[in-house]
């Protein structure tokens, strides 16, 4: 005697297409953080936090903090609308390498 559960099961095709979209899903995220490289420059070579600072006040953002993170100087900002950004500089040239959400 078969039970109920066991007629109303998907076929395999569909599980497996479920597992593979769940397990795309939560690896992007990981991957889009890790995208920015901001190269190995020694300590020597990057700009100063205040010219840091100076370039992302120069793109018109208000910036609250300025700190150091997987070789990128991070710059947490208030854009011209209001909005909470942070900004991903390369150390040694000022330029933007990225943006990352607030969670």
């Amino acid at each position: 005697m078969q039970s109920k559960f066991s007629q109303r099961m998907l076929p395999p095709a569909v599980l497996t297409l479920a597992a593979l979209t769940l397990g795309l899903m939560t690896s992007l995220p990981a991957r889009a953080e890790n995208a920015v490289d901001c190269g190995n420059a020694p300590r020597a070579q990057w700009l100063s936090t205040d010219a840091i600072k100076a370039k992302g006040i120069a793109l018109g953002y208000d910036v609250r903090r300025v700190k150091v993170e997987k070789g990128c100087y991070e710059l947490y900002a208030i854009d011209k609308a209001g909005a909470r950004v942070e900004l991903v500089l390369n150390p040694v040239t000022g330029a933007v390498a990225g943006t990352e959400g607030e969670d």
